[in-house]
């Protein structure tokens, strides 16, 4: 209804200009939207408080001239005007019930559009460094990530999902010693393992398989390992200049094919484990994109931006000149060692990802990154660059709470709850749906038991239910022995006459333009709070309202109308990620 009553102003807006009205350059952006209250009618719009100072004419009477322009429409029933100058606009009863058949005619399409069509779009989400398991700080990323892109897809857009693997750098050496130390113990060593090291079981599991592939073969003494070393923290040391003293010793040590070795082992069961952990919570990716595959491209990328007079040197490192492209200051992108920073590899990324030929570029950043959004963009423009190509959503924090407790984590100290723990204690559904249904600028509390429970204060078992509930009509249809014609209830649509009937209607028309705003502000809880609110209304219908009632007529046009409602159901939850169970 919103793109019919959106063409009939635009067709009464040419009408205004060819007559004087309006002055001809003046297009403005013709919204429509619902209205809150059924007194003002089904939907309004406030394009004469738009054209007002521009036509220099009081905005009820170029709402008057735009009614009076209209062309006609067997949809509506009344035009009318409200308040300083809204165009109201009433659709005939019977263009409610439409929504009925569309909906079971385009079943799981029902809902998409094209507006996005023709436009790539790549979203590049979780990219967690692989140096340990996932965990429920990783997990509101991964659904998030997951759920917009799928949003994407539902109004037309091509769709690229990808993980960056940050596969080269300090943290991976840190990672690779780590592995190193612990094989160390096992062999039979003993040492203080460094303040700066990464620690819990998942590094004694992956050493563990090192000395059962390799045996002793990379085992040195650790008096060899520590001589001469700078000390650690607690020895009033500086625990970065000690564990990069141990990266260095170790590559000494073992050697550039041995190191690699143990490089390879930490990286590569990681990384397994992160694709399987995020496999079995429903996220899949069309890309993973290896940091190392872009290695050769840094030092290129950085001469373009010397070229191009955006950068200097000073003390032997060259710096990005991002202060002078909005930048709070300028960034270092070659150390004095003529290392690359992470900084460098982000800028060869950007423009290895833009040259792939996207129209957009969504990177899903955790909120801590809301610094590095300025030198991101500055990166992109100096690379000549559409800054527009690039947009950024900061995720906040996901907090989460058993028993009333909060819970403690630390990726470092190896304490934390990993995704693959979280999914097998409140399930995959909970967990998609409960990291999305907050707006993701807004901290999130996770509440494990209220997840869990199976009760209408659980949103997304409520939801369910609703589901399970229809499909226990259809059951009972069944084992009643009573007929369903569907041509008839949708020829007796006229019949749903109950204000629970029609409220339900309004609720499946709104889907369509429901997903299209939820996927263009890349806001999934819009989406959550809609499939709430019609399981609501489901729930108190069917409470409310007997369904397979005596006179068939109508108990056709009711189960005609479950049926779409169980559609649209399914067809919401299947974006977030969400099952449909058929009994509860």
């Amino acid at each position: 209804m919103i793109p019919l009553i959106e063409k009939q102003l635009l067709s009464a807006l040419s009408v205004l200009k060819a007559d004087g009205v309006v002055p001809e350059e003046v297009n403005p952006a013709i919204g429509v939207t619902r209205t809150r209250d059924a007194s003002h009618g089904d939907f309004a719009s406030n394009l004469a408080m738009m054209l007002a100072k521009p036509a220099k004419r009081a905005p009820r009477d170029l709402a008057e001239a735009l009614i009076m322009a209209l062309p006609f429409s067997d949809a509506i029933r009344e035009v009318a005007i409200a308040g300083p100058g809204f165009i109201n606009f009433f659709q005939v009863e019977e263009a409610q019930s439409v929504v009925v058949p569309t909906v079971l005619e385009k079943a799981a399409d029902f809902g998409r559009s094209n507006v996005g069509s023709g436009k790539r779009v790549q979203v590049e989400f979780v990219s967690a460094n692989p140096t340990g398991p996932l965990h429920v700080g990783h997990g509101r990323g991964a659904a998030m990530g997951a759920t917009v892109s799928n949003l994407l897809e539902a109004v037309g857009y091509k769709v690229d999902r990808e993980y960056y693997v940050n596969d080269a750098g300090r943290q991976m050496d840190i990672l690779a010693t780590s592995v190193w130390l612990r094989y160390l113990v096992l062999c039979g060593e003993e040492l203080d393992f460094p303040v700066n090291g990464y620690k819990g079981e998942y590094i004694i599991q992956i050493s563990q398989q090192l000395l059962d592939q390799h045996a002793q073969g990379f085992h040195h003494p650790v008096a060899e390992v520590f001589a001469g070393l700078e000390l650690d923290e607690p020895a009033g040391g500086d625990k970065e200049t000690h564990i990069d003293a141990l990266i260095q010793r170790a590559q000494q040590l073992l050697g550039a094919e041995h190191y690699q070795v143990v490089f390879d082992a930490a990286l590569n069961s990681i990384l397994t484990d992160i694709k399987d952990d995020l496999e079995e919570f429903g996220v899949h990716y069309d890309q993973w994109f290896s940091e190392r595959s872009i290695a050769d491209d840094v030092q290129s990328v950085v001469k373009r931006l010397e070229a191009a007079g955006h950068t200097y040197v000073k003390d032997g490192v060259i710096w990005f000149k991002s202060s002078e492209l909005g930048d709070v200051k300028d960034r270092v992108v070659i150390r004095a060692n003529g290392l690359a920073t992470y900084f460098a590899s982000d800028i060869a990324y950007i423009d290895n990802k833009i040259l792939r030929g996207y129209d957009e570029v969504l990177y899903m950043f955790g909120a801590d990154h809301h610094g590095y959004t300025a030198r991101m963009l500055a990166a992109c423009e100096a690379l000549g660059h559409s800054r527009e190509k690039l947009q950024f959503l900061l995720i906040q924090f996901a907090i989460l709470y058993r028993g009333g407790e909060r819970v403690q984590m630390s990726t470092r100290s190896g304490s934390f709850v990993t995704i693959r723990e979280l999914r097998d204690e409140v399930g995959r559904d909970a967990a998609r749906y409960f990291y999305v249904m907050r707006k993701y600028s807004q901290h999130m509390d996770f509440d494990l038991d209220l997840a869990k429970s199976q009760s209408n204060d659980n949103p997304v078992y409520y939801i369910q239910y609703a589901y399970a509930r229809i499909c226990s009509v259809m059951r009972q249809l069944e084992q009643r022995d009573l007929a369903f014609d569907q041509a008839a209830g949708l020829a007796a649509l006229g019949r749903l006459e109950e204000s629970a009937e029609t409220a339900l209607m309004t609720a499946l028309s709104t889907y369509p333009e429901l997903l299209q705003r939820a996927a263009l502000a890349h806001e999934p809880h819009q989406l959550t709070g809609y499939l709430r609110d019609l399981a609501n209304g489901l729930h108190s219908y069917y409470n409310a309202h007997k369904v397979l009632v005596d006179d068939h007529e109508l108990r056709h046009a009711r189960v005609c109308l479950l049926l779409a409602v169980r559609q649209v159901l399914a067809n919401g939850l299947s974006i977030i990620g969400v099952s449909t169970p058929e009994v509860m």
